[in-house]
């Protein structure tokens, strides 16, 4: 059997994670495979026993609902749990153990590194592991204020101390401040779960617009944005950032970025 890594979730059947990381085996011509695998909540100790005991497991990565629980069946000598709190990838590490890390962070950056957000407003719907990742980068840019809207605002207000943000939590159903950037990190409009409804017309001209779904690529909140003529990023962008970090430590090779615009085409085909 060939050394493979895997993706898992519930649900699943929605990740790209498998087409990303074979579209670089391919490009470097590495004999493994990537996979996704359904793991409901109450089954993943089980997954995790069953996985260490396969010579052939190089890690998964971990999505939506797993990303805090999965911090109890791995090493976390990075203190992760510490930090971020939440895990998206599972590797071995150089003593042999099983080690959990998050690539979302820098994945959620990479494609805002050359906007400058210092004291800058900013909004994050959402309060879960993606949040957590991407509160954490926020509090590294010296970013201003920062307005969580979720479901339950006494989570969001605890994330916002968790990570020494000055802000509010907000319910969703408040109206979005004027802010410089907004970042959509729950499942709301993705295909499937329900949708995301919000007003951007509080939002300046020059407010860069971030999904982090890509299932749809063109969210509604995309389109939303797209259609006041502002600036936006998608969900592929952050999901390759994240991956791209994810395959070195799993096949111990940096991924062919230079192939990108081809991935990218491939991934909304």
């Amino acid at each position: 059997m060939k050394p493979y890594a895997e993706v898992i979730g519930d649900p699943i059947a929605q990740s790209k994670s498998p087409l990303i990381h074979g579209f670089w085996l391919d490009q470097l011509g590495i004999d493994a495979e990537y996979k996704r695998f359904h793991v409901k909540p109450e089954a993943l100790a089980d997954f995790f026993a069953t996985r260490r005991a396969d010579p052939n497991w190089r890690g998964c990565n971990v999505t939506v609902p797993h990303k805090l629980a999965a911090l109890d069946h791995v090493a976390d000598p990075g203190d992760v749990r510490g930090s971020i709190g939440a895990i998206n990838t599972v590797f071995r590490g150089e003593g042999g153990d099983w080690i959990g890390t998050n690539t979302d962070a820098a994945g959620f950056h990479a494609p805002i590194a050359g906007l400058d957000l210092t004291k800058q407003p900013v909004a994050v719907i959402g309060a879960g592991g993606a949040a957590r990742a991407i509160l954490f980068a926020l509090s590294k840019l010296g970013v201003g204020r920062v307005t969580v809207l979720n479901r339950n605002p006494l989570k969001a207000a605890a994330l916002l101390a968790t990570f020494g943000l000055k802000g509010d939590a907000l319910p969703l159903t408040a109206p979005l401040p004027a802010v410089k950037l907004l970042v959509n990190a729950s499942t709301l409009g993705m295909t499937g779960q329900p949708p995301l409804d919000i007003d951007l017309a509080p939002l300046p001209h020059d407010a860069v617009v971030y999904d982090a779904v890509y299932a749809p690529i063109e969210t509604p909140l995309l389109a939303q944005a797209h259609d006041r003529g502002l600036d936006t990023v998608d969900g592929l962008e952050m999901l390759v950032g994240q991956a791209a970090l994810a395959f070195e430590l799993f096949f111990g090779a940096a991924p062919p970025r230079d192939r990108d615009d081809e991935l990218r085409e491939r991934l909304v085909a």
